[in-house]
Order: C-alpha cells, then structure tokens, then sequence
C-alpha cells in the first residue's frame, strides 16, 4: 500500500470519527422528569384556618360593691363548687386622711356635738323634775275634786297638763337619743386608718362565692386593694364544655353549613381530632391581616365529636388548625395540582407515552390545596409529569428523574 493511500485511509477513519461524535452530540435526548402515577381513592375539598377553643360558658364574677379586696387565694385550674367555694371578699375601704383644717373642723363639730348632747340630756333631767311635780299636783287635785274643793275643770286642766308633761319627758329622751347619734356621727369622722385596721376582725365583709360548677379559668384581680363595683375578679367555666371558634373568610363562610365535618390538627394530641358546624355566626367583621389587608371575617363555632378522653389537656383559649369538609368522596381519580397547566381554555396534563410526552386535555372536579379531581381524560395507572416545565412539548422524549 503506497504511502498516499495510507494517508487518505487515515484522515478518512479521524472524519468518520469526529462525524460520529458530531452526531452523538447533537442528537436528542430524553428529558428527564419528575412522573407519578394516576390514583383512585377518597378525596375531601375544605375550607382551612386557625381557630381557638373557648369554653361555652365563662361566667366574670365582678365586684358588687365598691370596697377593699383582699387577696384571692384560688389558682387557675382549681376546681369550685356553686355556692360553697369561697372566692373573695370585699370589706369597706378605709377612710380618707383628713387634712389640718378639715380635721379642725370636725373637732369643733365633736365639741359642739358634745355640749349639745349635755344640754340634751339637762332638759331631760328637767323634764323628768316637772313631770314628778306634776304627778304630785294631779294627787292633790283629785283628793280635793273628791272632796268637793276643787271644780271638775280644774281637775281636766291638771290632768291635761300631766299628760303634756310625759311627752316632754318623752321628747327629751327622744332628744338625748338624736344627739348622741350626732355624737357618734361626728367621732365617726374623726377616725384614723389605724384604728380601722384595728377593728378590721370585727368588720362584716361580702362573701363571694362560685356561681357554677367548674374550674378557675383566670384569676383577673389577684392582689389585695380597692376596687369599684363591676370590676371583673375571677372568670369560671366547665373546661368539659369546650367548643371551637374559627374567623373565616366571608367568602369561605358562605360555604359553610351547620352539621359538616370538620377535622381538628396540629392541637399537640397525636392524631387529628372530629368536630361538627355547630352554627355560622351572621354577623362580620373587618380583621387587618399580617400584610396589613382588611378583611371580612365571620365566626364559625364547631363543636367536638372526639370522646373529651381525647382532647382533656386542651384548654380555653388554645390554637388549633381547623379544616371545615364542604365535599367528600370516597373513590374519585385524582391527580396532584401540580400536574395541571392551561392549554388555551382547558386544563390538561402530560401523560407519557411509549416513553414521549403527550397532552391530553382533562376535565377538573373538585380541588383541595395538593389534589384534583378528574372526570375525564385520564385513568388511574397512567404516568403523568408532576411539575411540567416549558422544555416539555408534545412528542418530547422523556424519561422519569431518578430521585434517588
């Protein structure tokens, strides 16, 4: 073989070479995608938010009178019996300190109290004086009335006087009785703090006591001091009658009738619990939301269906998350959410098929957050891509990403 052969086979072996490279190179290949399968079983569509236990009765048992608390001594969590466990008590609250020229003045008001009380008690002593000598007149009248001495008018005149002479005494003694009250009033005046606080054993206080059977919610006034009436002290309730609030949309709410289903999560118990729609509340309000949004809101309260065995460490005022059932089936085909994309008006789904991809357009029933319903265009068994990027086309080869 001459050397000029030689080189042509050589330079024809490198281009077949690089030829082959070029082709491998530029040739396509399968895209790889994340696949699953088509499903049949139970669907549920729900409305979700955070809600908050309460009990269904708190019963405030607030002060009835303005007065001087003394300490509760109940803790929250301890149980009460109505009528028998005692709460609180309020005694009179002391009086105000009395400043240099009040002070005067109610010292010149006991003085004055006092002479009044010894005049009083001075006119009754004459009273008494003129009534003893009126008895003695009125003997000696009537023996000379029998005697024939003395006329019968004379007689009336005595006796009649005699009887003005006993309500005089009776009006002195009535008179004492004013100014020693007066007496007592004007000392009353004059007593110090420390004097009440010595006779604080002594003084009648309000007992209150638990107007229902149950366990201390929450101790709102515990330490000792003034109050006014109404002042909120102690709240109560039956934590074994708890229920369930939850602020929904009021586009969501709208949706929600008494007696639905609803599951209760992430309350800190190890399985989820069951509770019921117990009513819709037809009043909304306007929330501020974390962003800063107005929103309507609407109070659901449900009742819960789990045996209380379940749920007993729950409490009134604890979170829960709440997921209200609008519709439930148990045996729909489903696929993930997101599996679906728009193709112009329609939902559809890549199925692939003899290993390329292929669109198909379904029809979507009901959807939660991660699953959809499908009425047609696919059947349990088939792969579908489950996040569909814009690289996948009809007829694309791909093949399932290795998770692994």
């Amino acid at each position: 073989m001459t050397s000029q052969k030689k080189r042509t086979l050589l330079w024809s072996a490198v281009g077949f070479v690089v030829l082959a490279g070029l082709v491998i190179s530029f040739r396509p290949r399968a895209l790889a995608v994340d696949l699953t399968l088509v499903e049949s079983g139970p669907l549920e569509w729900t409305v979700r938010d955070e809600g908050e236990t309460r009990v269904v009765d708190v019963f405030v048992l607030s002060a009835p009178i303005t007065g001087r608390l003394r300490r509760i001594e109940v803790e929250p969590g301890d149980p009460v019996t109505r009528g028998e466990t005692v709460i609180a008590e309020i005694e009179p609250t002391d009086p105000d300190l009395l400043d240099p020229r009040s002070e005067a003045e109610a010292r010149a008001q006991l003085s004055a109290a006092e002479s009044a009380a010894v005049l009083a008690r001075a006119e009754l002593d004459k009273a008494r004086a003129e009534l003893e000598f009126a008895r003695s007149e009125i003997e000696r009248s009537r023996e000379l009335a029998r005697d024939g001495t003395l006329s019968r008018r004379d007689l009336e005149e005595d006796e009649t006087a005699l009887k003005g002479r006993i309500a005089a005494l009776a009006a002195a003694q009535a008179n004492v009785q004013v100014r020693e009250y007066e007496l007592k009033r004007v000392r009353a005046q004059l007593l110090s703090p420390e004097e009440l606080q010595r006779n604080r054993a002594n003084c009648g206080c309000v007992v209150l006591s638990s107007p229902v059977d149950g366990r201390v919610l929450r101790v709102l006034r515990e330490s000792e001091g003034v109050v006014r009436a109404g002042t909120g002290l102690v709240e109560i309730g039956d934590p074994v009658e708890l229920e369930i609030v939850v602020d929904l949309l009021s586009m969501d709410a709208v949706r929600v009738e008494p007696g639905q289903r609803a599951h209760i999560r992430n309350w800190g118990g190890d399985r989820p619990l069951e509770a019921r729609v117990e009513r819709v509340e037809p009043f909304g309000f306007t929330k501020v939301s974390a962003l800063g949004i107005e929103e309507q809101r609407v109070n659901v309260v449900l009742d819960l269906v789990s045996p209380a065995s379940e749920w007993e460490r729950l409490g009134h005022g604890y979170q829960v998350d709440v997921a209200i059932v609008l519709w439930s089936a148990d045996d729909v085909v489903k696929v993930p959410v997101t599996a679906l994309f728009r193709q112009d008006e329609d939902w559809a789904v890549f199925v692939r098929e003899d290993g390329r991809a292929v669109a198909r357009t379904v029809s979507v029933g009901h959807r939660t957050a991660s699953e959809a319903e499908i009425l047609e265009g696919v059947s349990p068994g088939d792969e579908v891509v489950v996040y569909p990027s814009e690289g996948i086309a009809p007829g694309v080869s791909i093949v399932g990403r290795d998770r692994g």
